[in-house]
């Protein structure tokens, strides 16, 4: 069992550093950084391995190996619990989980001795997202946990990750995997920077204020454009198209607008749907099997959508573990339940 007390951390960095890729030995650790911390328990991972015929050891250090599967996920101390089950899930399901290569965003410094401990065989290298990059384009949101900075920390993986990684699959905490991940990274963009599951039966008009569309200026950008719904929480993301055109700056413009004329009421998504709605290269809808967190405000229960489904996304402001700490689980909450390595100490 690995006991850990983790609380926020005050230390500044430069825009895109990362801070190390993290080893250690040892059935456990203890972390104490402040007098305001939180303890938990976390089960080490079983080790997974590769099946025959998968490639052998890594030939290039730092993840520039061109035969290695991206992922990007971020880590804080609320989603803690969520991103260490959909790493679980990801290597149980994988023919080969030695070829991941896990690219961490945090703004926490801690946690990367965590994430070796649970998983000591882990490819992983952690990056230090600084706050301050976004704090001045960020406008309320429906939800307070839209407006944390670190939610905002995917439209800068082009900047932060290193030149050599073409291209990465950004998950976000609260899902699980279950079908192997490789045929997600497989899929075929064309021309397009990213790829996403999309949803044209959606409403698109309501991700956006009347300010908004009642402004020809502004709502003239989807013009000549047939956008479709997308969840961000689930891309695959071409980064050598995403850093030639130079999106993320797009994607901050936006975001000054937003702060100016409030043109939409969500966190980070917005700003993606008026950069890439109608651009995206669609994705079977079985890669994110969404919104089983419910709606913005009361996290109600959701019933899974109809079809096979290869990813499980709670989107929305209800999460498994905490309902099913309160004792009050959604149905679909036990299906996460078996990717859980958490458990507070006594």
């Amino acid at each position: 069992m690995i006991i850990v007390v983790l609380s926020p951390s005050f230390q500044s960095f430069p825009r895109a550093e990362a801070i190390r890729s993290s080893q250690i030995d040892g059935p456990g650790f203890h972390l104490l950084q402040s007098d305001s911390h939180l303890q938990f328990s976390f089960r080490k991972a079983p080790l997974f391995g590769n099946a025959r015929g998968c490639s052998g050891s890594l030939g290039k250090p730092g993840g520039c190996d061109p035969d290695l599967v991206h992922v990007a996920i971020t880590l804080d101390v609320e989603y803690l619990r969520g991103s260490m089950a959909a790493v679980h899930s990801i290597l149980q399901h994988s023919r080969c989980p030695d070829s991941f290569f896990f690219h961490f965003l945090v703004s926490d410094t801690s946690l990367d001795t965590l994430v070796a401990s649970i998983f000591p065989n882990l490819n992983f290298k952690v990056y230090y997202f600084e706050p301050n990059i976004v704090n001045d384009l960020i406008s309320t949101s429906v939800r307070q946990a839209l407006q944390q900075p670190l939610n905002y920390a995917r439209n800068y993986l082009a900047d932060l990750l290193e030149p050599c990684v073409a291209r990465v699959i950004y998950l976000d905490s609260d899902l699980v995997v279950v079908d192997d991940i490789v045929k997600l990274w497989s899929t075929s963009l064309g021309t397009k920077t990213i790829g996403a599951p999309e949803y044209c039966h959606a409403n698109f008009s309501k991700y956006f204020t009347d300010v908004f569309w009642s402004n020809k200026r502004l709502s003239g950008t989807f013009s000549g454009r047939q956008p479709c719904y997308f969840n961000t929480g689930v891309m695959v993301i071409d980064l050598v198209k995403w850093r030639c055109v130079g999106y993320t700056k797009r994607i901050e413009k936006w975001m000054e607008i937003q702060k100016k004329e409030r043109i939409y009421e969500l966190g980070s998504l917005p700003p993606f749907l008026l950069v890439f709605g109608g651009y995206v290269s669609p994705i079977e809808h079985r890669w994110n099997q969404h919104g089983l967190g419910g709606d913005n405000v009361r996290g109600s229960c959701r019933d899974l959508h109809p079809g096979p489904v290869s990813l499980l996304h709670w989107s929305g402001s209800g999460k498994p573990w905490l309902r099913l700490d309160s004792k009050q689980p959604c149905p679909s909450d036990a299906l996460w339940a078996p990717y859980d390595l958490y458990g507070y100490s006594s």
